[in-house]
Parts: C-alpha cells; structure tokens; sequence
C-alpha cells in the first residue's frame, strides 16, 4: 500500500517541497534556492535533489511514493504537464512532468500555484470541510483558484481564475498583462505601493513621506495611524478587491471565499471593507450565505497546496 505524496512549491527564488502522509501530515521538508539564472536542465536537477532528499529525510522509499504534485506559476497546460512560460522561472513550453515521470516511475501532477494553494486550503486550510470555495491570493499580484463541488476548476486551457486579470474599472491603470484596470492593478501589494510612491513624490501633506523606503506595509501602518492619503488609497485598493470578491460570488455561488496573500495579512480592515462592498453589490442571499475569511495555511500555503494537489488528483 502505498502511503505518501510528495509536494513542490516551484518558485522564483525557493523550491519547497515536503514528503506527507496521504491524511496530510508533513514527514520532512526541503528547501533549496531555484537559481533559475541556471536554466531549465540546472532547475528540474534541484527539483530531483529535493524530492530525493525529502524521501531520504523522512526515511521512506519511491515505492511507497503514490505520487508528485508540483505547483508553479503559470501560465501552463496542466493537462499536458508544460510550463508554457513564467517571468520568474527559465522555463519556455518545457515538459516538467515527463522528465519526472521516467525518473520516479509514479504519476507527477503539475498546476497552478494558486490553484495548488486553493486545493491545499480546501483540503487543510480555512476550506476545510467545505464543498464549493474560491480562493483569492493578494500580494505582489493577484491570483486564484477554485474548487467547486468538491473538483478542482481548471477551465479549458486549464488557467481559469486568473482573477487578477479581471477587469474592475475599465479606465483604471495598466497592467503588466498589457490590460487596462485589472483587479491586479488596483489592488495588489504592487498597486498599493505604487499609489502610496506616487503620493510621497507630490506636494500633498502626508505621513508616508517620513519613509525612506514606501511599500504596501508602510501605506497599511500610516492609514491604520489616521493618516487621510493613505487611508484613501487603502480604501481604494480594497474597495475594487470588494469588487473583485462580489463577481467572484456571482459568477461561482461558493460557501467560502478565502484570501490570502500578503495583503491579507493587514486583517481586519481588509475583511470588514470586502464585507461591506458585497453586502452591497451581491444578491443579499448569496452574499449571507457566503463566508469570507482569511486563509489558514500562511507561509505553508504553496507546498501544503501541492502535497493536496498529489492527494486529490491520485484519490
């Protein structure tokens, strides 16, 4: 019988990756930078030595291996197991998951990051116990991932949920996908950051000018201190994300829509200002019957996402 999954986070900077029991307890974990300046044949190596060196780790062997669930950004064709390309990762139309097939002998399912993410919340997270959620993550970009009626979402190129390339105002900001006021656009950590330099470099009267350094934390801090500008731009961005969150319910009818991300780490008055735009925009019995929460795997999110990835596509 055998007992084990392993999971890889496949990331610009890190691979993560962790061995776990089918039931989700995590045995060992790896973490290895990806040097991604490398290339394609030097990356899948680090691949290969993390998930050799968790098996190893967690004294078990590849014969009692059910399989390997890899998350990366995308896009990809998850179907045919290809990175078609991804700004952060060397990657172009590459087959990941042939390469470790023949090594390992056992299935090998790759997807979305933030489709693995939104499986591992389903499964162990804020999910759990849920038929129907929608994932949202909120950070450097936005991204999403769906498990409705207990499946996986994928769409039909298997990149449904690009959430963060909706459009919320029509007339707002380009995007780096070339798309004008994308959900990403007005309310990533990026956006937030952006409205909150823009601001220091003007003459308006404003705390933030006090940093050296303007990130999305530091707009956060100073409007949580009363500061009007950035209050307004936190306001905004989280105004167009309580867009974002009501289509997202209209479109799907979820039980549950979790966040996560570095944005939401900003807690209350991220919650209460997407509450309050759903309440408004949303039929009043979708939006009641809908819970919105934080996500509940934080740091872990994108391994523990692909270790649920090998679990669901191998049950």
């Amino acid at each position: 019988m055998k007992k084990y999954v392993i999971g890889v986070d496949l990331g610009g900077t890190k691979i993560s990756t962790a061995i776990s029991t089918i039931e989700g307890n995590i045995l060992a974990n790896v973490v290895l930078p990806t040097k991604a300046e490398e290339g394609e044949a030097a990356v899948l190596g680090r691949i290969v030595q993390s998930i050799d060196e968790v098996i190893v780790g967690s004294s078990t062997s590849i014969d009692e291996i059910e399989a390997i669930g890899i998350g990366s950004p995308g896009p990809l064709d998850a179907k045919k197991g290809i990175i078609i390309t991804t700004p952060n990762l060397p990657f172009k139309n590459y087959n990941l998951v042939q390469p470790l097939k023949e090594k390992y002998n056992i299935p090998v399912y790759l997807d979305n990051d933030a489709n693995a993410a939104a499986i591992g919340e389903y499964m162990f997270g804020a999910g759990k116990g849920k038929n129907s959620i929608v994932y949202f993550t909120v950070s450097t970009g936005v991204g999403g991932g769906a498990v409705l009626d207990g499946k996986v979402y994928r769409g039909h190129t298997s990149n449904a949920l690009e959430i963060g390339h909706t459009t919320v105002d029509p007339n707002g900001p380009r995007c780096n996908c070339g798309n004008l006021g994308c959900l990403e656009a007005m309310s990533s950590g990026t956006a937030i950051a952006k409205k909150g330099k823009e601001a220091v470099s003007t003459n308006v009267e404003t705390s933030l000018k006090k940093h050296d350094t303007v990130t999305s934390y530091e707009v956060f801090k100073e409007a949580e201190a009363g500061d009007e500008v950035a209050k307004d731009i936190i306001d905004n961005a989280l105004t167009y994300l309580g867009i974002g969150v009501a289509n997202a319910i209209a479109t799907f009818d979820p039980e549950m829509i979790i966040i996560g991300g570095g944005v939401s780490k900003a807690g209350d008055i991220v919650f209460d200002t997407v509450k309050k735009v759903v309440n408004k925009r949303c039929f009043k019995s979708m939006a009641e019957s809908c819970e919105i929460v934080p996500a509940g795997l934080g740091s872990d999110a994108g391994v523990v996402g692909a270790v649920a990835l090998a679990i669901i596509e191998s049950r």
